[in-house]
């Protein structure tokens, strides 16, 4: 038994060293495809410098010759009213994080329903990702009307045998591939809550990009829901932080509960400014990534007629960003791509994961500012050479 703990630690000791040895080379690759190449703390002050002045000359629009903030007041108040202006909303919220952001809110809805009960799904960030903070740090409860790979429907809503407060919609839902249900199929979710006395909370870390999907703006997307969290690094390139739309006296008692989880800091004036430079530059391009996203998704499916079981989810992209599946292993992928980038300089992808599937595994891709350079048939011919390097 001691023999096999032994063998089972060196296997994983391994594979955490190839993770780590593909994200380190992915800093050295000339080209990339999916995302960006990581910068160093220099280039990316560096960066942001540039963008300022490229922006504005004096940087007099992200408010730099003026005094720095102080607890949430002066340029952070600035990115709250601008959030709300872009979601339509009466005000919002500025958080240091997506994690506290959405247990506050969700902490506020909880008082004002009187019901410590949130509809949300498995796959949610939420249930993933926050260390159970929904139950051990808020004190509410989780329901699922749906386990399926999306999120609930109307009548799935409506079924729900529990009573709860809110319903927390994830808009893209990422563990399930980055999918968004259809407006209709959006609308009677959000309608069936409604019947149901409860709020609606949009889980909308990924949300600006989803504007090309329903082909409406981002205000009547977000008008549908009670609040909308939405993140600032995710996909506008930020440093960190998030925001979350509400009504006005909401924002208050959100703010007031911000100050009590330790949101409350005494300045944060480098992540604004990114934040407001992702706002001006991020946020115009991305229908540009989320239309070349299917380029890219359909130039990777095309190395399935020489290497069976590759495949994209969903097909096409809902957003910009998509899941690849391929029939070997993740250490197997991940030592070829290893090998592809010392010898041509290309990274396609910063990682790889084992699929539910034995014998698969899968990555993210994003298809962001790096993927614009590539055509569909250089996608085509990187990716079946590292599938090559998987068999030889």
């Amino acid at each position: 038994m001691d023999d096999r703990k032994g063998v089972e630690a060196e296997q994983i000791s391994a594979r955490e060293d190839d993770a780590a040895t593909l994200r380190a080379r992915m800093r050295t690759a000339t080209r990339v495809l999916s995302g960006a190449r990581a910068l160093s703390i220099r280039e990316n002050l560096d960066a942001m410098v540039v963008a300022v002045q490229e922006g504005d000359v004096g940087g007099a629009v992200y408010g730099l010759d003026g005094p720095t903030d102080v607890y949430g007041d002066g340029i952070v108040e600035a990115l709250e009213h601008r959030v709300a202006e872009l979601l339509g909303t009466e005000d919002a919220a500025y958080f240091p994080s997506g994690t506290m952001a959405q247990q506050v809110a969700l902490r506020c809805w909880a008082q004002e329903t009187g019901c410590a009960v949130v509809a949300t799904h498995p796959l949610t960030h939420l249930e993933m990702h926050e260390r159970h903070a929904l139950r051990d740090l808020t004190g509410l409860r989780g329901v699922w009307p749906s386990a399926e790979p999306r999120n609930p429907t109307g009548a799935e809503i409506r079924a729900c045998a529990e009573r709860f407060g809110t319903l927390v919609l994830e808009l893209p839902m990422r563990d399930a591939g980055f999918v968004l249900p259809d407006w209709d199929s959006l609308s009677e979710a959000v309608a069936a809550a409604r019947e149901r006395g409860s709020r609606v909370h949009f889980d909308g870390a990924r949300l600006w990009e989803a504007a090309e999907y329903y082909g409406r703006p981002l205000t009547q997307i977000a008008g549908l829901a009670d609040s909308v969290y939405v993140s600032f690094y995710k996909s506008l390139g930020g440093v960190s932080g998030a925001a979350v739309g509400a009504p006005a006296q909401f924002v208050k008692a959100m703010k007031a509960w911000r100050h009590r989880y330790g949101g409350q800091i005494f300045q944060q004036w480098p992540a604004v400014v990114s934040a407001l430079i992702g706002i001006d530059r991020e946020l115009p391009r991305l229908p540009r990534y989320v239309a070349h996203a299917k380029t890219v998704a359909a130039a990777l499916a095309q190395a399935a007629e020489h290497t069976p079981g590759v495949s994209v989810f969903p097909e096409p992209p809902h957003t910009h960003q998509f899941r690849l599946y391929v029939p070997f292993t993740a250490e197997t992928l991940r030592r070829a791509s290893i090998e592809q980038i010392e010898e041509t300089g290309i990274g396609l992808v910063a990682g790889w994961r084992p699929a539910h599937v034995p014998g698969f595994a899968f990555t993210e891709v994003t298809a962001g500012a790096a993927a614009l350079d590539w055509t569909a048939q250089e996608v085509t011919a990187a990716f079946s050479d590292l599938l090559g390097r998987c068999v030889a």
